[in-house]
């Protein structure tokens, strides 16, 4: 079986690992997701978007206690 090209947008790629983080997501687009999604481009966005929500809940956190 020949390798499949796997080919979306970085939107559709965000989209897909942020609707991951909420854990809500409907089978079909799921599916659809799997087909034509490439696992590094979803493995890359996920720790970029992880990375991301850290260090924000580090900002907010700092930013709170230098208030208090």
């Amino acid at each position: 079986m020949p390798p499949t090209k796997r080919s979306a947008g970085l939107w559709t790629t965000v989209s897909a690992v942020l609707w991951a983080f909420l854990g809500v997501r409907r089978r079909s687009d799921y599916q659809k997701d799997i087909e034509r999604l490439n696992p590094l481009h979803l493995i890359a966005v996920g720790v970029v978007l992880a990375l991301v929500f850290v260090l924000g809940l580090m900002a907010l956190a700092k930013w709170a206690v230098s208030v208090a």
